[in-house]
């Protein structure tokens, strides 16, 4: 599986996702990266079967500018109705409240978080997508705004702040879209239990076609 991988904003620097997936690498998937969007293009990403977003509306790190225009979310809309993979991992829901095509594909949209604390990431019991323990580790809290009522959930986040959507998969077209919400930390990332997340939803986003 060769994955296309979009990350690197000002909150969110790309060495975080790096090292999230290094573990995935070379176990039947190979990542290729774009951290400046300036270097993205809707060819290049036709080229894959999925492409993972963990990225803000910021052009890099370095540059804040959005780069999520409505071309641009009409080439994320059609690269997954021709049957590829979208899975957004929790900065890529991040600052795309006014980006209605890319909210609507996702499904729901990040609105805000209270400050970092013990966030506890909970798998819905009996699900294939998440068949790991629930574990808790310091993270954003996302609180999310859910748009499609159909989306199917298999996490939830908790916390003091309450309980909070943690990720859903949807389809659309003939492809496919999976989102996870936690993530802003890398022990989040490199916990035993989001790792088997990780790849099963890489697997089922790949397999959209």
């Amino acid at each position: 599986m060769n994955v296309l991988v979009l990350c690197d904003d000002y909150w969110h620097p790309a060495r975080t996702v790096r090292s999230g997936l290094a573990p995935l690498a070379g176990a039947g998937i190979e990542f290729d990266w774009i951290e400046d969007a300036a270097d993205w293009s809707a060819e290049k990403m036709a080229a894959y079967p999925a492409v993972v977003l963990s990225k803000s509306n910021n052009v890099s790190s370095a540059n804040r500018d959005p780069w999520m225009t409505e071309t641009v979310q009409q080439s994320f809309r059609d690269y997954v109705r021709d049957g590829h993979g979208l899975l957004a991992i929790h900065s890529g829901t991040a600052d795309y409240r006014e980006a209605l095509i890319l909210r609507a594909l996702l499904g729901g949209v990040f609105t805000h978080h209270p400050p970092q604390c013990e966030v506890t990431i909970a798998p819905q019991a009996g699900s294939p997508l998440a068949d790991c323990p629930a574990f808790t580790e310091k993270d954003e809290h996302y609180f999310m705004e859910m748009d499609d009522p159909e989306v199917e959930f298999f996490l939830t986040t908790v916390s003091e702040h309450g309980t909070q959507p943690g990720g859903w998969i949807r389809r659309d077209g003939k492809g496919r879209v999976a989102v996870l919400t936690p993530g802003h930390n890398e022990a989040v990332w490199l916990h035993p239990s989001f790792q088997t997340i990780l790849r099963n939803m890489l697997d089922w986003c790949s397999t959209a076609a």
